[in-house]
C-alpha cells in the first residue's frame, strides 16, 4: 500500500479532462439570466450536469458530481434541482449542492420547481410538496399506481397553487397544493399522458399521449379544442412557439420533431432524424424564433425558424459520438485534433483547444450519390455502412485529396474520407476479383500521402492510389500475403519497407515498390495489432499471449519483449521521441514501458477498460477511449511540467486505480451565477484610509470639461434652430413614477428645493454626480439669488467642499466642482465677509492637503529614480 501511494504520487500521467460529452436521456432544462439577459440550457452527463450557454452552445459551467446518475433536471431563477435514485440535490452557480432533499423512497423521475416550493414524484406513486429554503416537507400526496400513476406533472399559467398532474392511465388531476385539496379530475383519451405544457394562451395546455395523440385542451371548460397525431409513436416532448406564429413541436422516440399549425390545424413541416435517438427535450425560447432540443445520441442542437413556409434550420450543434468510440488518433502533428470512430458508425475530430473546432465528417453511405439512392429505393438505414473498425490518416496531402482511409465491420471495400471538406470521399477501395465473405482488417497510409496499403482476412494486402482511387497491385506471389487474417500493416518513412503481420504468427518486410518479399519472422504467438514509430524504425507488436514484442526494423531482430498485461492488449503508442510505449489491455490498466532501460515505468487502473490509446505528437497529452463511455479522457504528461522520477517498478506491483477526468470549463467562456450570488461579491471600502485620498472613479469628461463649458457650447452650436411641432404643447415639469403626469406649481417647487437642500453631504453630491456637465452648471447657478437660491445656500455650499477634502473621498470631483463654483460665484462672495472667510478656511486645507500628497509624490519619485540608476 506504501509502495502504491509512493508512485501514484510520482506518476506519469494525471486525468485532465474528457471530450464529447453534452447530453443524455435526461430531459434539458431551460434558464433565463436576467443580469446576462442570456438563456441558458443545463443537460444532464452521468453523475453531474453541464450549464451551457445558447448563444454560442459554449460550456459555461460543470456541477460536482452526485453518487449516482441523475434521473432527471429541473430549474429555476436561482438553483438546478438534479434526483439521483431517491435523493433530490439542488445546486447554486450551477455547480454546488446547497441542500439535500431526501424523503422518497422510490426512484424520483418528476420534478417541477413552483416558487418557493419544489413538487417532485416518484415511481412508487408519492408525490411531495418540499420548502425549498428549509428543505421541509410541505405536503405529501400519496397516488395507487395501479390507478393513477403520475407521469407527468405541470403548473398551468395564472393558477395559483395549482398543479395539473397527468396519468399513464390516462386521466388528469387539479390540485391545490395548499390546501391539499383535488379540484377536478379530467377523464383523459384512453390514454396514457406522456407531456403536459402550458400554451401561450391561458387556460390551455398541451397535453402529449402515448399513442402520439397531440391534445390541446382548456382546462378552464374541460373542452378539447384540436387534436393532432403523428406517426411516430409516443410524444417524447412539447413546446409552444412564443414570438407570433401559432406552432408546436412535438418529439417522437425515432428522433423526428413535428410542428403544428394551431390556426390551420394541420402539419406545418416536419425534421425526420434530427436526432439519431429519441428526442429527449425539445424547448421553444421565449419570444424567439429559436427551438432547443437534446437527445441519448449525445448531442444539443439549436434550430432558428427563418425559412420560408415556417421551417426550420439547424443553427448550432454540439455532439459527440452516440456510441462508445472504438479507435482514436491524433490527426496532424500539433497534437490539437484527434480523430474518433465510434460503434454509432460516425468519424469523428475532437479539438483540445475549444469545442468549436470540433468535426462531425459524418456517417459513411454506401453511394455518396443522392440520384442512386433514390432510384434503388433504400431505406435510411439501409444505405449507412457499418461502424469502422481501423482507420489511418494522413496530413501530408489532405488538401489535394482525401487523406483518411477506413476499414468497416464485416466489409471488403474502405472508404476514404476528407477531414478538410468533413465528409466522405469519393472512393471506394476493393480489391479486384476479391474473394466472397472477405473483409478489411488493416489500413495504413504512406508518409508521402499517395497511396494506402490495405490487409484483409483472406490474407490479401493491396496497395491503392489515393487520387485515383486505382488498384496498384497486391504482395505475395499467388496474390496472398499471408494464410490468415492480416492484422497489422505499417510502412516505412521513405517508403521501401511494407511491414505485415497476420494470425499465421508470421512477420514479413516486404519492398515496397517491387512487393518482393525480403524476410519473414516468425513469432512467438499470434499477434493482435502492431504498430511503427516511423522515426525510430521501432515496431510494437502486442500477443495474443499478452505479451509485447518490439522489433527493430533495421536489424530486423526483436531487441525488446515486455510482460505484465493479465488480458488482451487492445491499443498501444509510441511517444514523440520513440522512448516510451504506452499499452492499454482489458485488464483495466494503463502501462507504460520504457524501451532504453526495458522496464514498466508507469502503471495506473481505470474503472472501466479501454479500448484505444493515442498519445499526441507533442507529447503533452494521452487520450483513451473506454468500454461503454462515449467521451475521449485526456491525461497530462506531467513529465513536461517538471522533473519525475520513473524508477522501473518491481513485477509485483500492485497499481492504483485513477478517476477518469471530468470536464472543465473553457477559459473564455464566461461562468454563469445566480442573480443573489452575485450580490455576495465583495464590495470594496469607500474609504481604505483616513490618511488617503481617494478619486470618484467618475468619467473624466464629468468633470474635466466643467471649466470649459462655454466653448463646448460654443462649437456643439447647432446651425439652424429646431423647428417647434405644429400644435406643440407648452414645456411643463413632469412628476417621475410609473405613471408620468404633469407637476403642479407646489410639487415643482419642492423639486427645485431638494436639488438646492445642501445641508447633508452624501445626498446633494450623489444627485451632483448623476448630472452631467451641463446640467451640473444649471445647478450651481440655482444656488445664487438671482437663480432663485439665496447667500445662505453659497455658503453651505463652501462648506461642502470643505467636508469632502476633509474627508478625502471625491477628492477630484471637489476640486473641480470647487472651481466651476469659483468661476460662477467669486464675484458675489467677495462682497461677503463671512463668505470670505469661509474661502480662507477652504485655501488653508487645500494648502495643506496638497503639501501631503506632494511629499508623498516627492518620496515615491526619489525611490523610484533610486531603483531605475542604482547597481543593484
Amino acid at each position: 500500500y506504501e509502495l502504491t501511494s509512493l508512485r501514484r504520487n510520482d506518476s506519469l500521467f494525471s486525468g485532465f479532462r474528457v471530450l464529447g460529452l453534452y447530453s443524455n436521456h435526461v430531459p434539458h432544462a431551460l434558464r433565463y439570466h436576467l443580469k446576462h439577459r442570456e438563456f441558458y440550457v443545463v443537460t444532464a452527463v452521468g453523475r453531474s450536469f453541464h450549464t451551457f450557454n445558447v448563444n454560442r452552445l459554449g460550456i459555461v459551467a460543470v456541477s460536482n458530481s452526485l453518487p449516482d446518475d441523475i434521473t432527471c433536471l429541473a430549474a429555476d431563477r436561482m438553483l438546478v434541482f438534479a434526483a439521483t435514485g431517491r435523493l433530490i440535490s439542488a445546486f447554486a452557480r450551477n455547480k454546488e449542492v446547497v441542500m439535500h432533499y431526501n424523503g422518497h423512497e422510490q426512484e424520483v423521475r418528476l420534478l417541477l420547481p413552483l416558487g418557493d416550493q419544489l413538487i417532485s414524484a416518484d415511481s412508487g406513486g408519492d408525490v411531495i410538496v418540499w420548502d425549498v429554503q428549509s428543505g421541509e416537507v410541505y405536503l405529501r400526496l400519496h397516488f395507487d399506481p395501479a390507478t393513477f400513476d403520475v407521469s407527468a406533472m405541470m403548473h398551468p399559467s395564472t393558477y395559483l397553487n395549482k398543479v395539473l398532474l397527468g396519468s399513464s392511465q390516462g386521466a388528469l388531476q387539479l390540485w391545490n397544493i395548499k390546501t391539499s385539496k383535488l379540484l377536478f379530475t379530467f377523464a383523459g383519451w384512453s390514454a396514457g399522458v406522456t407531456v403536459l405544457q402550458q400554451s401561450p394562451a391561458v387556460d390551455v395546455v398541451g397535453v402529449g399521449t402515448a399513442t402520439g395523440r397531440i391534445i390541446i385542451h382548456n382546462i378552464r371548460l374541460d373542452e378539447t379544442l384540436m387534436s393532432f397525431t403523428q406517426d411516430w409513436g409516443p410524444i417524447t416532448s412539447l413546446s409552444f412557439r412564443t414570438d407570433g406564429p401559432p406552432t408546436v413541436a412535438s418529439g417522437s422516440p425515432q428522433g423526428h420533431i413535428a410542428f403544428w399549425d394551431l390556426e390551420r390545424r394541420q402539419l406545418v413541416t416536419q425534421h425526420r432524424h434530427a436526432h439519431r435517438t429519441s428526442i429527449a427535450g425539445a424547448t421553444f425560447l421565449q419570444g424567439e424564433p429559436i427551438l432547443v432540443t437534446n437527445g441519448a445520441d449525445n448531442a444539443i442542437k439549436v434550430w432558428i425558424f427563418d425559412q420560408e413556409g415556417g421551417g426550420a434550420r439547424l443553427l448550432r450543434i454540439r455532439q459527440g459520438h452516440s456510441a462508445p468510440p472504438t479507435t482514436i488518433h491524433h490527426h496532424g502533428n500539433d497534437g490539437k485534433n484527434i480523430l474518433s470512430a465510434g460503434q454509432d458508425g460516425t468519424l469523428q475530430s475532437f479539438s483540445t483547444v475549444h469545442e468549436r473546432f470540433n468535426k462531425n465528417l459524418g456517417h459513411g453511405s454506401v453511394n455518396k450519390k443522392k440520384e442512386k439512392k433514390k432510384k434503388k429505393g433504400l431505406t435510411y438505414e439501409e444505405l449507412r455502412l457499418p461502424a469502422i473498425t481501423a482507420f489511418s490518416s494522413s496530413v501530408t496531402r489532405q488538401s489535394d485529396w482525401d487523406g483518411i482511409v477506413a476499414c468497416h465491420r464485416d466489409r471488403l471495400a474502405t472508404t476514404t474520407w476528407n477531414y478538410q471538406r468533413c465528409t466522405m470521399g469519393a472512393h471506394h477501395l476493393q480489391p479486384p476479383g476479391s474473394r466472397r465473405g472477405a473483409i478489411a482488417t488493416a489500413v495504413n497510409i504512406t508518409s508521402c500521402g499517395n497511396f494506402a496499403v490495405i490487409g484483409s482476412s483472406c490474407g490479401r494486402v493491396d496497395v491503392y492510389n489515393l487520387q485515383s482511387g486505382l488498384h496498384r497491385g497486391c504482395y505475395g506471389d499467388d496474390e496472398k500475403a499471408h494464410n490468415g487474417v492480416v492484422r497489422g500493416i505499417a510502412t516505412d518513412t521513405l517508403n521501401q519497407l511494407t511491414l505485415t503481420t497476420g494470425s499465421d504468427w508470421l512477420l514479413k518486410f516486404w519492398r515496397f515498390k517491387s512487393k518482393k518479399l525480403e524476410e519473414e519472422m516468425k513469432l512467438n504467438a499470434a499477434p493482435a495489432s502492431m504498430k511503427l514509430h516511423r522515426e525510430s524504425g521501432m515496431l510494437a507488436l502486442a500477443l495474443d499471449d499478452f505479451t509485447l514484442v518490439v522489433v527493430d526494423i533495421e536489424t530486423r531482430r526483436v531487441v525488446r519483449k515486455f510482460a505484465g498485461h493479465h488480458s488482451n492488449i487492445n491499443d498501444m503508442t509510441f511517444s514523440p521521441d520513440g522512448r516510451w510505449l504506452v499499452t492499454v489491455a482489458m485488464d483495466c490498466t494503463i502501462r507504460t514501458w520504457d524501451l532504453p532501460s526495458g522496464s514498466l515505468v508507469d502503471c495506473f487502473l481505470v474503472a472501466t477498460a479501454p479500448v484505444s490509446v493515442s498519445l499526441s505528437p507533442t507529447g503533452d497529452f494521452l487520450a483513451t477511449a473506454h468500454v461503454d463511455s462515449l467521451g475521449l479522457y485526456l491525461w497530462t504528461n506531467k513529465s513536461l511540467c517538471g522533473p519525475v522520477g520513473l524508477r522501473p517498478l518491481p513485477a509485483d506491483y500492485q497499481p492504483a486505480v485513477e478517476t477518469l477526468p471530468g470536464v472543465t470549463v473553457e477559459e473564455t467562456e464566461q461562468e454563469v451565477n445566480s442573480e443573489e450570488e452575485e450580490e455576495d461579491v465583495y464590495q470594496s471600502a469607500e474609504q481604505l484610509g483616513a490618511e488617503l485620498v481617494t478619486l470618484s472613479l467618475l468619467p473624466e469628461s464629468r468633470w474635466k470639461s466643467l471649466l470649459h463649458l462655454d466653448e463646448i457650447k460654443k462649437r456643439n452650436k447647432p446651425v439652424a434652430p429646431p423647428a417647434a411641432p405644429a400644435a406643440a404643447p407648452f414645456f411643463l415639469p413632469t412628476v417621475p413614477g410609473l405613471t408620468p403626469r404633469f407637476a403642479t406649481q407646489t410639487e415643482h417647487e419642492t423639486q427645485v428645493t431638494y436639488i438646492n437642500t445642501l445641508s447633508a453631504v452624501d445626498q446633494p453630491l450623489r444627485l451632483l454626480k448623476d448630472c452631467g456637465p451641463a446640467a451640473l452648471s444649471v445647478e450651481l447657478n440655482s444656488l445664487a439669488p438671482e437663480g432663485g437660491g439665496a447667500r445662505e445656500l453659497l455658503l453651505v455650499f463652501i462648506q461642502m467642499i470643505d467636508s469632502m477634502l476633509a474627508s478625502g473621498r471625491d477628492f477630484d470631483l471637489a476640486h473641480a466642482y470647487l472651481a466651476l463654483f469659483l468661476k460662477l460665484h467669486l464675484r458675489s462672495l467677495s462682497q461677503d465677509a463671512t463668505a470670505m472667510e469661509a474661502l480662507n478656511h477652504l485655501s488653508s486645507r487645500l494648502e495643506k492637503g496638497w503639501a501631503e500628497l506632494q511629499a508623498s509624490f516627492d518620496q515615491s519619485l526619489c525611490l523610484l529614480s533610486y531603483t531605475k540608476s542604482a547597481l543593484l
